[in-house]
This record gives C-alpha cells, sequence and structure tokens, in this order.
C-alpha cells in the first residue's frame, strides 16, 4: 500500500489550527519516521500536503506521547463510511452542537465511543 497524502483545501486547513510535520510527529512518538509514514497508510493517522514539505498532521493528534485513544477507530469507521482525509478533518474538526463543540474535542474529553457511533451513523 502507497502513502497517500493529499493536498487540504483552505477552509479545512483553518478549521484545524496548530500542524505538526511528519518527523515532528515521529518524534513526539518516539518512533522511525518510516513508522510515522506506516501510520498514515494504516489511516491511524491523517496526514495532508500544506505549502509543499512533508506531511503535516494536525498537533491535537498527539496527545503525551501517543495518538489520540479513540482516534485511529474513529477515523477507520470515517473511511468505511466513504470519507476521504480532507472530508474525515473536516468532519473531525466542525463543530456540532449535540456533542457540545466539534468531535475531536470529544475524543479529547474522552467521549471517543459517542464519536465513534455518531461516524457509523454517517455510513447509513
Amino acid at each position: 500500500m502507497t502513502l497517500s497524502v493529499v493536498q487540504i483545501d483552505r477552509e479545512t486547513d483553518q478549521l484545524i489550527g496548530e500542524w505538526l510535520p511528519l518527523s515532528e510527529v515521529a518524534t513526539r512518538l518516539g518512533i522511525s519516521i518510516g513508522r510515522a509514514k506506516q501510520l498514515l497508510r494504516d489511516r491511524k493517522l491523517i496526514g495532508v500536503r500544506r505549502e509543499g514539505g512533508e506531511p503535516q498532521v494536525p498537533a491535537v493528534f498527539i496527545r503525551n506521547g501517543d495518538i489520540l485513544k479513540g482516534l485511529p477507530g474513529t477515523l477507520t469507521v470515517l473511511a468505511d463510511a466513504g470519507y476521504d482525509e480532507v472530508e474525515s478533518l473536516r468532519w473531525l474538526f466542525t463543530a456540532d452542537d449535540s456533542l457540545p463543540g466539534a468531535p475531536v474535542d470529544a475524543i479529547r474529553a474522552g467521549r471517543h465511543t459517542e464519536v465513534k457511533r455518531r461516524a457509523q451513523a454517517l455510513a447509513f
């Protein structure tokens, strides 16, 4: 499987806020850049191209030296629902009044099961 890193649109880019280059993600996770690329291929993380250079990942996806708990499963559910990387980022970072906040905020608050259920509902 090849590494697929898409170009992000300006509106989605602005939703995210802080980004980390993939090399920094690898450093924060204590892994090689090759393993970090594998995380992108396996869709445990999403990386996009911004202003050229190496793939970048939303900084919020890395917490205390690990991938945000519940994120990989949510990304899998979104992919299964037909969402590409940019659509997944847009969904994760767009405010949802019923949560409240954005789905990524709920994941950070430990409510990843609830977010995964909402993502599963997208497929139907």
